[in-house]
């Protein structure tokens, strides 16, 4: 929990960039006259000059829920299948398969607790100015009464569908990469091992991310159905019926490069978060043991 709370509030900015390319109808191209957002940096300079610096923070409240409830989570049921995997199987405890098993479960049990609270953050880190929702207990209510309940798992179809083999990629790779680490470089002090954990947890993330993308592309489109009033001053919006009809819609539209908007902002997101958590998990541990 403290990792993740730690780890939210430096990249809150790049998750707010982020979710701004994944929404983009429009080509994330200074060619296109109609695009909105064109590159990370004219984007951070346009939502600064339009919303002011606090825009970057836009959400921050449910993304702190969502992190640190689904940090908590996560990794809590991993500890706990990585033990009960070492006990009922012939796998150590350390072994990439089991990682990547059992870091799958633990993000798919996380996703369903906190699920409801991703797409508040979302419907924040989307809306421009003047704002729709002004605080969260608003945001809650007024889309409780005019969506309905399911509304707060919009998305979850393919949150799920990705989260598996993203969870399960980022804890194999991570322990590859430890493994690896410990071959090559000899064993140093405390400080070096936590400069390792970060590095390994950075790259983990980005190979994890890069794979599973398009599915958290798909999940943010879908999060913002029935949202598409306050999504109006940024161009063009779209109505999906469900996954699949979200998929050829972009497809048809937007071509393969739609499923990917937004991964520059999302993969240096990945790097900092992901190795972010793993070092400060590390390091609360160390000194908690």
């Amino acid at each position: 929990s403290a990792s993740g709370l730690v780890t939210r509030v430096l990249v809150s900015p790049l998750d707010v960039v982020k979710i701004r390319f994944q929404l983009q109808i429009e080509q994330l191209s200074s060619r296109n006259p109609g695009a909105k957002y064109h590159g990370i940096s004219q984007a951070v300079w346009r939502i600064f000059q339009e919303e002011g610096l606090v825009a970057f923070w836009k959400g921050h409240v449910p993304a702190q829920l969502l992190s640190v409830g689904y940090g908590a989570v996560q990794f809590m049921a991993f500890e706990s299948l990585t033990k009960l995997a070492h006990n009922v199987t012939p796998y150590g405890a350390r072994h990439s398969l089991v990682h990547f098993v059992c870091g799958g479960l633990a993000a798919c049990a996380a996703t369903a607790a906190v699920q409801p609270v991703d797409t508040l953050r979302t419907r924040f880190a989307a809306q421009g100015e003047p704002k729709v929702y002004h605080s969260l207990r608003h945001a809650v209510v007024t889309m409780y009464q005019t969506e309905g309940p399911w509304t707060f798992y919009r998305g979850l179809t393919p949150t799920i569908i990705a989260i598996f083999p993203y969870a399960g990629f980022q804890f194999s790779f991570y322990n590859i990469l430890q493994q690896f680490s410990e071959w090559v470089i000899p064993a140093e002090g405390k400080k070096g091992g936590n400069v390792k954990n970060l590095v390994c947890g950075s790259c983990a993330g980005i190979i994890s991310k890069t794979l599973t993308y398009p599915f958290d592309l798909f999940k943010k489109r879908l999060q913002v159905g029935g949202f598409e009033h306050a999504r109006a001053a940024f161009g063009q919006v779209r109505m999906y019926r469900g996954l699949l009809d979200c998929i050829r819609q972009i497809m048809r539209e937007e071509g393969p490069g739609g499923f990917f908007k937004g991964l520059s902002p999302s993969l240096l997101k990945a790097a900092l978060s992901t190795g972010l958590v793993f070092f400060w998990y590390e390091l609360f541990c160390s000194l908690l043991c």
